[in-house]
């Protein structure tokens, strides 16, 4: 009953999707909190987006520690660690006296965030075998459930109560929350269970070093996010631009983060029958698709469901690539491998909040933002679908040689 595929598995994974949806609150608060804090400041908003850039930052390195973490002692460690550094991360934001502090808390909360993404994910891989595309695209659902769930929470209780006692209430919540969810997982994950004769060995490497397979997923990773981040981060900000306002702007992030829950379970069914490269080629080409219904449609309607769209076209795109370091690596090194390429994927969040921001101080509108996240696109693109056309050229030698 405990063992690879088992229904204590689907439990585990249950409650790994609960916890990721509580801790997920750090990749999604300041997007709905980016208005007024900017209000309180009197900053830029290239300033004002500083803080979610240094919580991407956080959360980006803080993957790769406590997916190491997690490779070595197992996912409760590092959970634990991350819930704290969450909870104080929070409550120090909403003491923080400028923007600045106010980063610097961000990017603690942003590492605390970590601690319940890719180490869950990379631990889920581990109990299946049969169903793994899935199970990865359900664990990951936990962060897009976040982001439908949390921003209108934000929302009310910002404008009850202020930012400032809305981050402080958010952190003694996840405290309280948390910690008993990351007790239920205690049982040891199954390593042992990967065989040398699965995809991971059959597949190698692609001919290609490990390291630089890994250094061409970051690319990927960072290309896709900087043009994913632009809808995702400045949705709120530019609905308060066009006079729709910003909760008509938190209810499109809702819907869009809300059908990428949809997206996530779809890709990791895709992926279970054509593999992580395919699976990301596909979601990858929608959202670049989405991206360029934003340059022709700002109507109030159509932005809902062009919000939808990307959401429903984007949502499945992250957790490929740990589908992919699973398929392409060794299985005792998956914590630190999805921690690396979430880490380069966060980077491209990060870096595309920022130049998003920095791009409509410049020109005065989103529209060059959306065109630059669209050519950014294009480049994961290009190198998505090389690796997929060199999957193919590689399998059918190594079935040639055999």
């Amino acid at each position: 009953m405990g063992g690879v595929d088992s229904t204590y598995a689907w439990i585990r994974l249950f409650v790994a999707l609960v916890l990721g949806t509580v801790g997920s609150v750090g990749m999604w608060s300041y997007v709905v909190a980016l208005p007024p804090v900017q209000a309180d400041f009197g900053v830029l908003r290239a300033d004002a987006s500083l803080p979610y850039t240094l919580g991407m930052i956080g959360f980006a390195f803080g993957g790769v520690a406590l997916g190491r973490l997690a490779d070595r002692y197992g996912v409760v460690a590092p959970a634990l660690l991350g819930t704290v550094l969450l909870a104080a991360g929070f409550f120090a934001a909403g003491y923080a006296p400028n923007i600045w502090v106010l980063s610097a808390c961000y990017a603690l909360a942003g590492v605390g965030t970590s601690g319940t993404f890719g180490p869950i994910v990379s631990d889920m891989s581990h109990w299946f075998k049969k169903r793994r595309g899935i199970a990865i695209g359900i664990a990951s659902c936990g962060n897009y459930a976040a982001g439908a769930i949390w921003p209108p929470i934000i929302q009310y209780f910002i404008e009850g109560h202020g930012w400032r006692a809305t981050h402080i209430g958010v952190g003694i919540f996840c405290l309280v929350t948390m910690v008993p969810l990351i007790l239920m997982l205690r049982r040891p994950s199954p390593v042992e269970h990967v065989d040398l004769s699965g995809a991971a060995a059959a597949r190698g490497s692609l001919g290609l070093k490990p390291n630089t397979l890994q250094a061409l997923l970051a690319i990927a990773g960072i290309a896709c996010c900087v043009a994913m981040a632009m809808p995702q981060v400045h949705i709120v900000a530019y609905c308060a631009d066009l006079g729709y306002g910003p909760a008509r702007g938190a209810e499109m992030l809702s819907v869009m983060l809300g059908l990428g829950l949809i997206a996530r379970v779809a890709s990791g069914s895709i992926a279970d029958r054509i593999g992580g490269l395919g699976a990301l080629m596909i979601g990858s080409a929608l959202q670049a698709f989405a991206l360029l219904l934003y340059l022709g449609f700002n109507g109030l309607t159509s932005l809902y469901v062009v919000s939808g769209l990307f959401g429903l076209f984007q949502g499945g795109i992250i957790p490929m690539y740990a589908v992919i370091v699973r398929e392409y690596f060794p299985a005792q090194e998956a914590g630190m491998r999805v921690g690396v390429a979430l880490m380069f994927a966060l980077f491209g969040m990060a870096l595309g909040g920022w130049m998003s921001g920095a791009i409509f101080d410049f020109t005065g509108s989103y529209r060059a933002a959306f065109a630059n996240g669209f050519l950014w696109n294009l480049l994961n693109l290009a190198i998505i679908g090389w690796l997929l056309v060199r999957s193919r050229t590689w399998m059918s030698g190594r079935l040639a040689a055999a």
